[in-house]
């Protein structure tokens, strides 16, 4: 049986354990099986909202009668909202107790859920998905936290692993089940589907999480608004940054403006104010610093790829929404067959050798989607996304337990909370970046190939085929030269993984 099984067994009859010592939650029993089930659905429900309504704007925009500029601000609402409010989640946890500030995230995120699948118009779903982005921030940063708590260091492996599973199959699994809700009922269900879920993780959470040891530091006002304006100028450039392109128009120029004067701004009051809002103390551990980096660079690759690949094949290469999500779906497979092996690994193999396999395996598929062509199967899309999947699963579980294990309990809740901000700005930038290239190559590259097309006797419906080949191949094209940017990008990070110290017990 995997460690991660033997987590939740031996909880054994009594379902309860004396809790480890030293980790900010009150020494009583616990249900730690109940803990973790109901921290799992929480992850789960946020991890898979952060793309399940990406496939039903089109049914929404048909019933909402918004432009497609308008049905944006659907998506770009909720990730704007989750941006500013996860630095928050910190300081939240830890002057109003984790606990409390969990169950008002988690009635709020189905609340707001419920609100979005009763919305009558676009202004009502727009609001309704500021709040579930607002509300939904902290779920990802205190379950991790959370399971290190309850866990003892040589179970936080395994505990990494289930969260992992968690966080990472959401943005894969949710296309797929977002188009299925779409096609066998409607738009509507995407949001509704959140609303048990919310209910099952809220009521575990009300009668097994205890309350932590509260924490009386002061509110820095100005560093946390210069950091939030920061944040939500950037996510805002980064998101509508394709649709202007980018600074030939004013509103991106001022955004990035804004982002740029708004980030000095928090480095500079940051190192003057007594009392913080991220404490400077966070980056004086050299294992949670480069951890962010390699966090950082995943976010990038996963959701980049997964920003790349569902559109590619149904427009390029005609797969139905249906296929295209089965045909991806194998990527969550090998993810979640890495994370279960890995959780066993820790402790037993250096994680840096760990991490370096799951990083040259994403490395490795990278290379093998640079081979893509119009002709291919669909064995060349299943073999690279398992192989990146397990890739990606092997790096995920041993990044987060060496980026917590040096790092004092006193920063647990603000590290989580700024470790997975790094993941949703490393996916903002990443998703736009190849985006951007992506369009911009194929402008060029179908420049390119025309220029070699002698179009003298064709008539007007030869012409528009030709055309039609032309752009599908300079697409194409883009495609592979945005794999293979990923591919050194995830290369050269690699070297950095010498940074890393063996972790040790946190005091």
């Amino acid at each position: 049986m995997s460690e991660v099984g033997e987590i939740i067994e031996e909880a054994g009859e009594g379902a309860t354990l004396p809790h480890p010592p030293h980790s900010g939650i009150p020494e009583e029993n616990l249900n730690r099986p109940l803990i973790t089930f109901s921290i799992m659905a929480a992850t789960t429900l946020q991890a898979l909202d952060s793309t399940i309504a990406n496939v039903a704007l089109p049914d929404m925009q048909g019933a909402l009668s918004g432009t497609l500029d308008q049905m944006a601000w659907v998506l770009t609402s909720y990730i704007i909202a989750a941006a500013i409010m996860i630095p928050l989640t910190g300081w939240l946890a830890g002057r109003f107790g984790r606990r409390r500030i969990f169950l008002i995230s988690v009635a709020g995120f189905t609340l707001s859920s419920a609100l979005c699948g009763l919305s009558a118009s676009l202004p009502e779903i727009v609001f309704f998905r500021l709040l579930q982005g607002i509300s939904g921030a902290a779920l990802v940063p205190l379950s991790q936290a959370v399971l290190f708590d309850i866990n003892p260091p040589e179970h936080h492996g395994p505990a990494m692993a289930m969260w992992g599973v968690g966080v990472t199959l959401g943005p894969v699994l949710g296309p797929v089940l977002g188009g299925w809700l779409t096609d066998e009922y409607s738009w509507r269900w995407v949001f509704f589907i959140n609303v048990p879920i919310g209910i099952v993780a809220f009521l575990g959470l009300a009668a097994s999480l205890p309350e932590t040891e509260k924490q009386h530091r002061p509110f820095d006002v100005a560093g946390f608004l210069s950091l939030a304006i920061a944040i939500g100028a950037l996510q805002l450039m980064l998101d509508r940054g394709t649709l202007k392109d980018w600074f030939s128009s004013g509103e991106i120029v001022i955004e990035a403006l804004v982002a740029t004067v708004s980030f000095y701004v928090f480095i500079v009051h940051t190192l003057t104010h007594p009392h913080p809002f991220l404490r400077p103390a966070l980056f004086a551990d050299r294992n949670f610093v480069t951890s962010n980096i390699f966090i950082f660079l995943i976010g990038v690759v996963l959701f980049a790829t997964l920003a790349l690949i569902p559109p590619m094949l149904q427009n390029q290469m005609g797969y139905p929404a249906v296929t295209s999500g089965m045909v991806t779906a194998p990527r969550g497979a090998g993810t979640m067959i890495a994370m279960m092996l890995v959780g066993r690994m820790i402790g037993k193999i250096d994680a840096r050798i760990i991490m370096a396999s799951g990083l040259s395996l994403t490395a490795f598929s990278l290379w093998q989607m640079t081979g893509f062509d119009l002709m291919m199967g669909k064995q060349p899309v299943v073999v690279s996304g398992l192989i990146q999947g397990f890739g990606i699963g092997l790096a995920y579980v041993p990044l987060s337990t060496l980026a917590f294990g040096t790092l004092g309990k006193e920063f647990r809740n603000e590290g989580t909370a700024f470790f997975n901000l790094q993941r949703n700005i490393g996916s903002a930038i990443g998703i736009s970046a190849v985006q951007t290239l992506l369009t911009r190559n194929t402008q060029i590259v179908h420049s390119e190939l025309a220029t070699h097309v002698t179009s003298a006797t064709m008539s007007i419906p030869e012409l528009a085929s030709l055309d039609f080949r032309i752009r599908n191949h300079a697409a194409m094209i883009a495609y592979l030269d945005d794999f293979q940017l990923m591919m050194i990008a995830t290369a050269v990070v690699i070297p950095l993984l010498v940074l890393l110290k063996p972790a040790r017990k946190a005091s």
